[in-house]
């Protein structure tokens, strides 16, 4: 019987921890309200559902404590599907989703944050700093471990 006792309190921290690492998820419309009060710099994930890459970047480096206390506690986080066809006001603009054949498209957000050398890609990282300006951009999978040194150094610049 002590046994159970020791199993489930372990079970319980465990699933203590999975919820106490959660990582902020901003929307655009918040993150303005957000900046004016205490400026951060803005990290934008942009992936599509379709992207493999991307379901690995959302399933290991946005699963990992060290990037999730690293973000929650430096930046503003926000989530883009680069697809997707919901309007997104940003910036007192309205985003849209522009399509570009029968069932295919490009949400406008995601082109002007995630193209480089005139190419869309996915996954992009895009960091902005407190004025929205871009002050990174790369279209790849990132590690946990290459992002933290990313974030670090941004940090410690005071964008």
């Amino acid at each position: 019987m002590k046994a159970f006792y020791i199993i489930s309190f372990f079970i319980l921290s465990l699933l203590h921890q999975n919820v106490a690492a959660q990582l902020q998820i901003d929307s655009f419309e918040s993150i303005e309200n957000k900046m004016t009060i205490t400026p951060k710099p803005l990290v934008i994930f942009i992936h599509t559902d379709w992207c493999m890459y991307c379901k690995n970047m959302e399933n290991t480096t946005f699963k990992n404590t060290d990037v999730i206390q690293q973000l929650n506690e430096n930046f503003y986080f926000a989530s883009l599907n680069g697809e997707s066809r919901e309007t997104i006001h940003f910036l007192n603009n309205s985003f849209r989703f522009q399509p570009n054949g029968n069932k295919t498209g490009v949400h406008q957000l995601a082109r002007e944050l995630a193209t480089v050398n005139n190419q869309i890609g996915y996954p992009t990282l895009a960091i902005l700093n407190h004025k929205y300006e871009i002050i990174f951009q790369q279209q790849s999978f990132l590690s946990a471990k290459e992002l933290i040194k990313i974030l670090n150094k941004l940090s410690n610049n005071d964008s």
